[in-house]
């Protein structure tokens, strides 16, 4: 009976973890049309799931700042933004900035990122990055495996982990849903 018992309790434990335990991982998304960002970044921001930056985020990607809570933002060593100011296709394909979108753009992110991109001149052509020391401080950190929760190691045992973390670690994707 007390078999029986623990096993419906794990069941019920089980079927209870929903989507508010998944996870989005964020990794090599150059971005966009900005529509297309805010419209999927809705959905997200709906569903409850935890937002995983690990690696590249750029342009329109980056939108996901003001569109998810920050408490479900986390960063890994390797996330990376890069911003810089909206653009519309002009003749012969040139980018022309468009300062409207560029505005609605800026006005989207937290205030401490609109902070640090004030600092660098502000939202232009040229495309910005915040990451590392800076980034980590902004956002609560996030690991993909315990490894990266033990005591940091030596830098050569370091890379050699590393390497060997790649090995293990899932391929990266943009918006890719993998559990916590």
């Amino acid at each position: 009976m007390k078999l029986v018992t623990g096993l419906l309790a794990a069941a019920l434990l089980l079927a209870g973890m929903g989507a508010s335990h998944a996870a989005v991982r964020i990794a090599d998304d150059r971005g966009g049309r900005i529509g297309t960002y805010v419209d999927r970044y809705q959905g997200l921001r709906s569903s409850g799931e935890t937002v995983i930056i690990d690696g590249l985020c750029a342009s329109a990607c980056t939108i996901i700042l003001g569109a998810v809570p920050h408490d479900r933002i986390c960063v890994t060593p390797q996330a990376r933004l890069g911003f810089h100011a909206a653009w519309d296709p002009g003749a012969n394909g040139r980018a022309i900035t468009n300062p409207e979108a560029t505005q609605m753009l800026y006005s989207m992110y937290p205030s401490s990122v609109r902070r640090w991109i004030a600092q660098r001149g502000g939202l232009r052509p040229q495309m910005i990055f915040l990451r590392g020391k800076q980034l980590m401080s902004m956002y609560r950190p996030c690991y993909l495996d315990a490894q990266a929760a033990t005591p940091r190691p030596s830098a050569a045992r370091r890379d050699r982990d590393l390497r060997h973390r790649e090995l293990i670690a899932p391929p990266p994707a943009v918006l890719a849903r993998e559990p916590d």
